[in-house]
């Protein structure tokens, strides 16, 4: 393992706060020329001012994206070394509550945004010697929670697509590794409240006494979830993930995430499912 980015240029959507901050500072302190991705233009200018380069990228938009890719390329030439694809928002929501366009804005973020981005940038982190392309999935792109079919649904994609590309790139330089955390400390449960309210109309639901039990859950301002970990645990696979000579194809983040996936492999699915309606009641 290398203990230092060496002045190598690393992308990270989705930079404004939560674990894409913090992966996004932790690479500048080890040496990375970084470029941080937001939406907002404050938060752009905030993260100028922690030395780092941004670049304004909305991934439900392919000119955002496409622009993006420009912007990257020009910086970075063939020196690109690592892209890692935080960005993502969660749509909370029965499934039967889902509107088409909700669903599809869902997968517009979370999934297509990032596609393009990748086929974008992946002719630049071919050029190196070892360029890196790590996705930030979800617990929830192993196991299915209800409430969340929207997000389930686009981790669980997320997930397919890598392990595809990881398998089409086992030739080439680029080594592809997927981060799976549990709960984290972040903007998540804010973000995914303002998504329920914009996009749910639950008062009408037969869900309502659920949804109900649900907006108190993402409206705590403390995090009611055991097991809740910090963005600093990410931020160690990350780094795992770029300096080791093999990186590992999944990590695992939180004490939650090695549960399931262990439960999802041993027992009956029956049984599983029996676990997740359990789960999904405490929240």
């Amino acid at each position: 393992m290398t203990a230092m980015g060496q002045q190598r240029w690393v992308v990270v959507t989705g930079a404004s706060s939560g674990i894409g901050r913090e992966i996004s500072l932790s690479l500048y302190q080890h040496n990375y020329r970084v470029i941080a991705t937001a939406r907002s233009d404050e938060d752009l200018a905030q993260l100028q001012r922690l030395g780092l380069t941004s670049c304004r990228l909305e991934l439900a938009d392919a000119a955002s994206v496409s622009q993006v890719i420009e912007q990257v390329t020009t910086l970075c030439g063939n020196d690109l070394y690592a892209l890692i694809n935080n960005a993502a928002y969660g749509q909370p929501g029965a499934v039967e509550d889902i509107r088409r366009d909700t669903l599809e804005q869902q997968f517009a973020v979370n999934l297509f945004g990032t596609h393009q981005l990748t086929v974008g940038l992946l002719p630049a982190l071919k050029q190196g010697q070892g360029g890196r392309l790590v996705n930030i999935s979800s617990v929830l792109g192993l196991v299915a929670f209800p409430w969340q079919g929207a997000y389930n649904a686009s981790k669980f994609a997320l997930e397919g697509l890598t392990d595809t590309l990881r398998l089409e790139l086992h030739n080439s330089p680029v080594k592809v590794s997927l981060i799976e955390p549990g709960p984290i400390r972040s903007q998540f449960r804010h973000n995914a409240l303002g998504a329920f309210e914009k996009d749910i109309a639950w008062q009408d639901s037969r869900h309502a006494e659920d949804y109900r039990r649900i907006t108190s859950y993402y409206a705590a301002t403390e995090h009611p979830t055991p097991f809740t970990g910090s963005p600093a645990l990410v931020v160690k696979r990350v780094l795992h993930a770029l300096h080791s000579t093999r990186p590992q194809p999944r990590y695992y983040v939180t004490l939650p995430t090695y549960v399931l996936a262990t439960c999802r492999r041993l027992l009956p699915w029956r049984w599983l499912d029996r676990l997740l309606v359990k789960l999904g009641a405490m929240r």
